[in-house]
């Protein structure tokens, strides 16, 4: 959340017309919040197959730039090469972040619809919780 109010915060003072209406501001939140839970469950499912935090740490980095490159974060799916597009329609934070922009900024191209984006979140995030529940259960036993 404090990210978020950062991104507001340097939008305004570089001139970004942002949506502050209300229903707008509690859908930022509500994706923030499903895909925090996505992403740390994701981390919890690496962290329960290599067991030590050095390989935690080496595959999250190794993970990382990969999904932040394969999305459409810095560019838009459409400028993308075929096989890009591809990957970027799988990734979730392609989602997260289609969806955010269309929550805060007043005009924006969105990539997909605001529902798509939000199911594709929480379909992901909820298979990823089943997947993290029982690695995690097997390591507690």
């Amino acid at each position: 959340m404090s990210q978020a109010t950062f991104i507001y915060l340097v939008a305004i003072a570089m001139g970004v017309t942002i949506d502050f209406r209300i229903e707008k501001i509690a859908g930022v939140i509500l994706f923030i919040v499903v895909g925090a839970a996505l992403f740390s469950t994701l981390s919890l499912i690496i962290a329960c197959i290599v067991r030590t935090r050095e390989r935690l740490m080496g595959i999250g980095q190794l993970l990382t730039m990969p999904i932040f490159f394969a999305s459409n974060a810095i560019y838009p799916i459409d400028l993308m090469p075929w096989w890009l597009k591809g990957i970027a329609r799988i990734n979730p934070l392609t989602y997260e972040v289609d969806g955010l922009r269309i929550l805060m900024l007043r005009s924006t191209e969105p990539s997909f619809r605001l529902l798509t984006d939000f199911l594709v979140l929480a379909v992901t995030s909820t298979i990823l919780l089943l997947i993290a529940a029982r690695l995690y259960k097997r390591m507690a036993t």
